[in-house]
């Protein structure tokens, strides 16, 4: 199983998971929050088209993760899964028999890959957060969050690999010109981790096996690269440039979980 980022932060976000089982090979986009056009570019830097997709995961309805996901599906016959909530969120759309339901806990197949949703505290109508797995290797994805609970704990313990959302640096939110009510949105226990909470969740799921540490959905007023490394190599005893930084215009390339 690999995985890589077309994007990561407030401008859009897309993570593509792949799977292989001898021959066939599964993929999956978690969120595809840009537009038709600019996705399909960003596809094709990952060497992929969308016809090479078998499904689309969308964890929540906010422009930055539905994107052109809807358009996507509609246009290339490509399954989507998302919640109740968040398809009623964005207006009910019909999907022509390509539209399925997520819950949480309820595992999904798409061929090698399996996912296992998991609700988040996060502003959204029903937001879910993905665990995904070849049988063997695991990753963990977690972009989208405010808090710490002990279902989130739960469904990231023993990952291979962790996409970890770290979005804001506490006192540069605290400084920055956003008006009190969006740094209370953001800070709040419903918004975007910061670097110190994503740490805290680091510091529970770490465990000798964990082969990559992606920190993703940075903000670009309120965080810094070089921040998040130390918060998170201080959580996981690692070194800082281990860490991968998954950047708003590239993301990162492939990596390999197992």
């Amino acid at each position: 199983m690999r995985f890589c980022s077309l994007g990561s932060g407030s401008g859009g976000n897309a993570t593509i998971v792949e799977a292989s089982e001898r021959t066939a090979v599964s993929r999956v986009v978690i969120d595809c929050g840009f537009s038709l056009r600019e996705f399909e570019s960003r596809l094709a830097r990952a060497g992929l088209q969308p016809q090479d997709l078998d499904a689309i995961f969308v964890t929540h309805e906010h422009g930055d993760h539905i994107g052109c996901a809807v358009t996507l599906a509609r246009r290339h016959g490509i399954a989507v899964w998302m919640s109740r909530g968040t398809w009623r969120a964005i207006g009910s759309p019909p999907l022509d028999g390509l539209l399925h339901f997520a819950r949480d806990g309820e595992s999904v197949a798409i061929g090698a890959l399996q996912l296992t949703p998991y609700t988040v505290p996060h502003d959204a109508m029903e937001p879910l957060q993905l665990r995904c797995s070849d049988g063997a290797a695991h990753l963990g994805v977690l972009t989208d969050a405010g808090s710490i609970t002990a279902h989130v704990l739960q469904h990231l313990q023993r990952c291979h690999a962790l996409l970890l959302e770290c979005n804001h640096d506490a006192q540069m939110l605290a400084s920055s010109r956003y008006p009190p009510s969006l740094k209370a949105r953001i800070g709040g226990r419903l918004g975007h981790l910061s670097n110190d909470t994503a740490a805290q969740i680091l510091a529970q799921c770490v465990h000798d096996g964990l082969r990559h540490l992606v920190a993703a959905h940075l903000s670009e007023q309120n965080n810094r690269p070089e921040l998040v490394r130390a918060a998170l190599a201080a959580a996981c005893g690692g070194q800082r440039e281990d860490i991968v930084v998954a950047d708003p215009s590239t993301g990162f390339g492939w990596l390999d979980v197992g």
